[in-house]
């Protein structure tokens, strides 16, 4: 994947740089249903979330709005037994926390190759379709100097794939498309919205099930960031 031209990396952030830590976990949403008087089943956190997933695969002509993501929110609690008056309050609550850097944790291997990747004086970048602050993102996790460009949806207006939200981040670093990579955790959203703007997509699948259609995209599938080191920098 690595060619002369490479000159620009680009991150989604959530499930490829961070993932929820307990307050966005089973037993972290119960506690955030039982102060609105709502009970949940704690167990059944993580096939409701699987439930809900599809609502966020919407037309990417659809401009971002926080409506999408609460009622997924307000889905997942419902999956988890949810009922009553105050599941909106909830889920908007829930929605409110998810900006909050301190839920989350980073994954191990971020900083070292966030490190060498700058050192390789290739320009980094990050493109994700969350509304947290991603100035605050790099000082929670201090990796302040690293990053050259970010791009939140809940600012730019569109969420990933729509082309236009790519372009936003290519144009910060003043690079061409064919001059950057995508790497992420969704092939839809990051791997195949990057490639029809022209970027290359590397899709990061830390399990080790199955990646439907990362083979017939022909994109390369790593498990950990550190094998993104070997794909681009010589």
């Amino acid at each position: 994947m690595r060619t002369a031209e490479t000159r620009a990396v680009f991150f989604d952030v959530d499930f490829t740089l961070i993932y929820p830590g307990p307050t966005f976990r089973g037993e972290g949403y119960r506690v955030f249903c039982a102060r609105y008087g709502i009970e949940v089943d704690a167990s059944r956190f993580s096939p409701a979330v699987a439930a809900a997933a599809p609502l966020l695969d919407r037309p990417e002509a659809d401009p971002y709005a926080d409506e999408i993501f609460i009622v997924y929110t307000r889905r997942i609690i419902e999956g988890m037994g949810g009922t009553g008056p105050n599941l909106d309050a909830c889920a908007k609550e829930i929605y409110r926390e998810w900006a909050a850097c301190q839920h989350f944790e980073l994954y191990d291997d971020v900083p070292d190759v966030l490190r060498e990747l700058a050192r390789a004086g290739l320009r980094i970048g990050l493109i994700s379709n969350s509304h947290r602050c991603l100035a605050s993102f790099q000082s929670h996790f201090e990796l302040q100097g690293l990053i050259t460009a970010t791009v939140s949806s809940s600012e730019h207006g569109f969420m990933k794939p729509h082309p236009s939200i790519f372009s936003a981040a290519l144009q910060l670093v003043n690079v061409e498309p064919a001059q950057a990579v995508m790497v992420g955790d969704s092939l839809r959203h990051d791997v195949e919205g990057a490639m029809r703007a022209g970027m290359r997509g590397v899709l990061l699948h830390r399990g080790d099930s199955p990646t439907p259609g990362a083979e017939e995209l022909g994109v390369p599938v790593i498990r950990s960031l550190r094998e993104l080191l070997h794909l681009v920098i010589e």
